[in-house]
């Protein structure tokens, strides 16, 4: 047996993550109408439908504003029950944009391959307008965190094609004892 393959083999049974989605005119949508027209969510669970080892325990809106970003995302950091973090959103290239600025520097450890294979993956989609995404993702805390651009379409082929195929081996390695 391959190493990568032993380690899915005692990857956790049970994963929970977080879904924080930064969008100000989501944000102000669910403050004004008790809901929100974000497709996100509903993409997110149909694609959890294939995978019962994770569930989405948690799901949050916040404007683009750093102050209020950092808040919700490290009150989610200091959930136990939490073992990921997706943020969905604020990864372009606008002003608006800050998820990347905020989020980047509190990363313990980088995982650089994932925004290069999103890119890869979503340029085989979209075409060149693949490297305006400052997708990533890291380590803080014992909890993988990755950060996504905003559309739904993106959050699909991440969690598909990148995360959940390697989320268990990713948790039982920042969890490893050595």
């Amino acid at each position: 047996m391959k190493v990568h393959e032993e380690h899915k083999k005692h990857a956790p049974k049970n994963i929970n993550i977080a879904l924080l989605i930064v969008s100000t005119s989501r944000y102000n949508e669910l403050k004004e109408k008790g809901r929100s027209s974000d497709k996100t969510i509903d993409i997110v669970n149909s694609v959890l439908e294939k995978n019962e080892k994770i569930s989405l325990i948690s799901t949050e809106f916040v404007p683009d504003s750093a102050d209020f970003l950092v808040t919700k995302f490290l009150s989610l950091i200091d959930k136990e029950s939490i073992d990921a973090i997706v943020l969905s959103g604020g990864t372009g290239l606008s002003p608006k944009d800050i998820t990347f600025e905020t989020i980047s520097p509190m990363l313990e450890k980088e995982l650089s391959g994932f925004g290069e294979l999103f890119r890869y993956l979503s340029y085989e989609e979209i075409g060149p307008s693949a490297m305006l995404s400052r997708a990533s993702a890291g380590v803080i805390k014992k909890k993988m965190i990755f950060l996504l651009p905003g559309s739904p379409n993106a959050v699909k082929l991440a969690l598909e094609k990148l995360i959940f195929p390697e989320l268990g081996h990713m948790i039982y390695l920042i969890n490893k004892e050595e």
